[in-house]
């Protein structure tokens, strides 16, 4: 049974156990060995990879996205689910609340952005984040009763720091609504490689000179641990309505795989 459905596990999100028969994999790539696990819910084969590592000590801007995004390929998937704890700058997207975003501002400076190296390639990103699971997700959601926004902007910085509050408000003036470290170059990457990839942003905390208090890593690793119970329901219950094969504009590579391999 072809594997395509992945979910991507960011801050406090590493336990594949939702999943039954789980088979952990390390697959090479061009770009490096990834690590994942798969196995099976509801009688479909699901990949999980923790993005930052089982043991959380992978930094955003150390992450190789491109050997994650190569090896969920490899295996055959086509359909991502990328969990991510982000800070709100918007007032109405409050601490443990769920955004599905539909754009990103990219404030990254030293991550490799594509898988093309050789001749020149030109990625639409008129939809970053497939228009189809962002609809999914949100009929999941409503069914579950968790509070949640269909869309928004996600404003992804270098990191690991966190954000200044000058650059906050320049983020918003920008038309920013959550601040990240990981949708970019995930989410472009996996429009390369032609696979759908929708952001799954739980809100943990308001950004610097938004909260009233200052931010610690503790304060979002605590908020996701009270929610991810509702974060694991929501992801499962999508990919219960997901039809795995869907064919989708996001599948459709614009280079040839075997340039990179």
């Amino acid at each position: 049974m072809p594997v395509r459905i992945a979910l991507i596990g960011g801050t406090g999100v590493y336990d594949p156990n939702i999943l039954s028969d789980i088979r952990e994999e390390k697959i090479a790539t061009p770009f490096g060995t990834a690590k994942v696990k798969t196995g099976v819910y509801r009688g479909r084969e699901v990949a999980f990879m923790a993005r930052h590592g089982e043991d959380h000590s992978v930094p955003p801007h150390l992450v190789n996205y491109r050997a994650n995004i190569w090896g969920l390929r490899k295996l055959g998937v086509k359909n991502i689910f990328a969990t991510a704890a982000v800070g709100s700058l918007n007032p109405q997207m409050g601490p443990r609340e769920f955004v599905f975003a539909d754009q990103f501002l990219d404030f990254t400076r030293s991550r490799p952005q594509t898988f093309v190296e050789k001749g020149v390639v030109h990625l639409d990103m008129t939809d970053p984040y497939c228009p189809e699971l962002r609809r999914l997700l949100s009929r999941a959601a409503a069914e579950l009763d968790l509070k949640h926004h269909v869309a928004g902007t996600y404003v992804c910085t270098e990191g690991p720091r966190f954000e200044t509050p000058a650059e906050i408000r320049m983020f918003r003036q920008l038309g920013g609504d959550l601040v990240g470290m990981t949708s970019v170059p995930e989410v472009v990457l996996a429009r390369e490689a032609g696979m759908c990839y929708a952001a799954i942003a739980m809100v943990t905390n308001f950004a610097a000179g938004i909260s009233p208090t200052r931010l610690s890593h503790q304060e979002v690793v605590d908020v996701m641990a009270a929610n991810v119970d509702n974060l694991r329901r929501l992801a499962m219950r999508t990919i219960e309505m997901l039809d795995p094969e869907r064919g989708c504009l996001c599948q459709e590579m614009l280079f040839d795989p075997s340039a990179v391999q």
